[in-house]
């Protein structure tokens, strides 16, 4: 599979699965813009076969930071092909009718907000363009409501709508909008914090890597507003 020639937008770049998403794209040979809010860690993302990359410390909380951030990669590659909404986070919480204000606001912001204000900087690029490809990150524990989990899968499963909205908005333009729903990723932390558990039945972020280019790929032109378990042997 190659991308030689396309552009590809990674948020979240510096996070395990950042690094290995982007390492993918580059071995592709992708043109790569990272963007991360950690600029120190954004500068050690192994890159080797890209044909170019742009890093940018980015909050994406700020709109109009992210607007800055992709006219800067609009004007070094004239496109973006690709965008791969990565950024967001996980946390265990309250019960639902004890979520306080910031927790919920904080939680939506991280994995929705991301996604919409990139949406709204990247797409009428696309359009203009006449094609694209997004790709969101879900959870496959949204797909139903978990104990003190309220906050977490309400802003995943508001990402899974926003995709599946995007979708259906985009689809008669040829640009692509659809998600991936992982289950537990096998990172150093998730390690950390669940030593009992058997990490090979985790889903390996090379593994999952490989779904997000095929999403983004010609391989899945016919493919809108999917939300794809990605779940290993969990």
């Amino acid at each position: 599979m190659t991308f030689k020639g396309q552009t590809v937008m990674i948020t979240g770049a510096a996070g395990n699965l950042g690094r290995a998403v982007a390492a993918a794209f580059a071995a592709a040979g992708a043109n790569l813009v990272l963007l991360d809010l950690d600029d120190e860690a954004l500068a050690t993302v192994t890159t080797a076969g890209a044909a170019d990359v742009k890093r940018q410390r980015v909050d994406l909380a700020d709109a109009s930071a992210i607007a800055s951030a992709v006219d800067a990669a609009i004007a070094r590659f004239g496109r973006i092909d690709a965008l791969c909404n990565l950024a967001g986070g996980f946390q265990m919480g309250d019960k639902v009718h004890a979520i306080p204000a910031d927790t919920w606001n904080f939680m939506m912001e991280l994995n929705a907000g991301s996604v919409l204000r990139m949406s709204q900087a990247v797409v009428p690029h696309m359009l203009k363009a006449g094609a694209g490809k997004i790709v969101n990150i879900g959870a496959f524990s949204a797909l139903s409501g978990k104990a003190e989990m309220g906050a977490y899968v309400a802003s995943k499963s508001a990402v899974i709508r926003l995709t599946e909205s995007m979708a259906a908005e985009l689809r008669g333009s040829n640009i692509n909008v659809n998600c991936v729903l992982p289950s537990v990723i096998d990172t150093p932390q998730n390690r950390a914090s669940m030593p009992k558990a058997d990490p090979k039945r985790w889903v390996a972020p090379e593994a999952l890597a490989d779904v997000l280019l095929f999403l983004c790929s010609p391989a899945a032109r016919a493919i809108h507003g999917a939300a794809i378990p990605v779940v290993g042997l969990s």
